[in-house]
């Protein structure tokens, strides 16, 4: 990775932890600039807008979800043990990077009109969505999960995860976010399986 592509990927995970904190809106170039010690004309040189900004921190998000997940997609495992794997992995993503999470909650769900040109549909959340796609189709095909139409299969896991993000970032939970892992892959697991 060059010294430029570092230097990218630093504004974006700055960038992110200030928009997840304190919104799209009520972040300012200079705010990511002084965050990052840098001129705000030298930010520029990176991003040409903070609508451009955002649109790289969403494809930079989930495509660590995607890196993930391609991994245990090509593991040698049941489609059962992939969504323990996945969920486990996903919810040390929200332990250690809430930013992540909760900037496509509260940034990329709620803010949908800064997204809406260059990230129409699922453009710019592409590669994790076809990592989804594959571990579904996957296990559709060995037989582990029921032939359904992917937006309810999609929103069912994403709802399950990201509700539980959503539960973190409030602090509500009573126990560490891991503990919950199992339970949470197990309703996941149950909401896809297939009926003999």
């Amino acid at each position: 990775m060059s010294s430029k592509e570092e230097k990218k990927n630093s504004i974006i995970e700055n960038a992110l932890k200030l928009f997840s904190k304190k919104g799209f809106y009520n972040t300012t170039i200079p705010d990511i600039a002084k965050a990052m010690s840098m001129s705000v004309g030298n930010m520029y040189n990176y991003f040409k807008s903070k609508e451009e900004l955002a649109k790289f921190a969403i494809k930079y998000s989930t495509n660590i979800l995607a890196t993930d997940l391609k991994k245990i997609n090509e593991m040698d495992a049941s489609s059962k043990e992939k969504i323990f794997l996945f969920t486990k992995k996903y919810l040390e993503n929200v332990q250690k990077s809430p930013e992540i999470i909760e900037y496509f909650l509260r940034v990329y769900l709620s803010n949908r009109e800064v997204f809406q040109e260059g990230c129409e549909g699922f453009l710019c959340v592409s590669e994790f969505v076809t990592e989804v796609m594959i571990l579904l189709d996957e296990g559709a095909a060995k037989k582990e999960f029921r032939q359904q139409d992917f937006f309810p299969a999609f929103a069912m896991i994403m709802g399950a995860l990201g509700g539980f993000a959503f539960l973190s970032g409030e602090q509500v939970l009573d126990k560490d976010i891991i503990s919950y892992s199992d339970d949470v892959a197990e309703n996941i697991y149950r909401a896809l399986k297939y009926e003999k």
